[in-house]
């Protein structure tokens, strides 16, 4: 597995498939957390994204449990550009990458392949 992907915003979800799959990436969407790591754990990802807006989502929790992997993920969060204090919990919770949703579309086609290989 390539990507795993926490996202409920079905419309977003196959903005990212689409962008994903002329590079040969696979993502898979999860849509909870609880999902995505039980995925992880049976697949390892090499890349994570996350929707910071996700309902019920313990960041700190989840960024965690993916980190203490045998090879953590790198893990990619975007959310509203007006949500400081959440792009700043991201940070320091330890994602990788945290970006405002629009500077995550605008990156995406070209950052999605270097998330997604292992460095």
């Amino acid at each position: 597995m390539n990507v795993l992907l926490l996202c409920d915003d079905l419309i977003f979800a196959s903005r990212i498939t689409g962008t994903a799959a002329p590079w040969g990436l696979t993502v898979k969407i999860c849509r909870s957390s609880i999902d995505l790591l039980d995925q992880a754990r049976q697949d390892p990802p090499i890349c994570v994204i996350v929707d910071l807006s996700h309902p019920g989502l313990n960041l700190s929790e989840f960024v965690a449990a993916l980190k203490s992997a045998a090879v953590p993920p790198k893990i990619v969060a975007y959310g509203s550009h007006v949500d400081v204090a959440g792009l700043k919990a991201a940070r320091e919770a330890g994602c990788d990458f945290v970006l405002p949703r629009s500077q995550f579309v605008e990156r995406l086609p070209t950052a999605l392949p270097d998330w997604a290989r292992r460095s």
